[in-house]
């Protein structure tokens, strides 16, 4: 039993030492958000995507994007830890590809809420965003982690009804 454990632990470490690097890793779009020149309604999207590499097994990334009625564009709620060791916030609210690859791991709609719902509930998200108390920090384990943000925003704006898979480890930072 332990030689079998031992071997797929194997297979697993050398399946994620065997993927492209992440610098060339896929992060265009994954054609699951509505485009803005084509659906003019308020948009919140919530999502969730594998971690690069052989991690991807065992935890996700998740980030928010919401589109205003009538706008180009959507802003992503997200964060991202190697951000501060450039000395930037982990936090960042900023226009971009809403559904974004996550280093070649497709993300998977986790929230979908579109309409006067999504128009009644952006400013709520965004305000919750900017008082996010550890924009500028960022631990893997325990937290505050990219899936702490998304769980201070469901725990904020509770009407979101945005609910984390249970690959998100560090979601229950938020709780504290």
């Amino acid at each position: 039993m332990k030689r079998l454990t031992l071997i797929i632990l194997t297979a697993i470490v050398l399946s994620g030492c065997s993927t492209n690097d992440w610098r060339t890793a896929k992060r265009d779009s994954a054609g699951i958000a509505p485009l803005p020149n084509e659906h003019s309604d308020a948009v919140i999207q919530a999502y969730a995507a594998d971690l690069f590499g052989f991690r991807g097994y065992f935890a996700v990334h998740t980030w928010i994007s919401a589109k205003a009625k009538g706008a180009d564009s959507y802003t992503v709620y997200d964060v991202v830890g190697w951000r501060t060791s450039r000395g930037l916030p982990a936090l960042k609210i900023a226009d971009d590809i809403p559904d974004r690859y996550w280093y070649n791991s497709k993300p998977e709609v986790l929230l979908d809420i579109r309409g006067e719902a999504a128009e009644r509930l952006i400013p709520k998200i965004d305000a919750a965003a900017k008082r996010y108390p550890w924009a500028d920090e960022y631990r893997l384990v325990p937290g505050p982690n990219s899936n702490t943000f998304p769980a201070w925003i469901a725990k904020e704006v509770p009407e979101l009804g945005l609910e984390l898979p249970f690959k998100a480890f560090g979601s229950g930072y938020a709780s504290k």
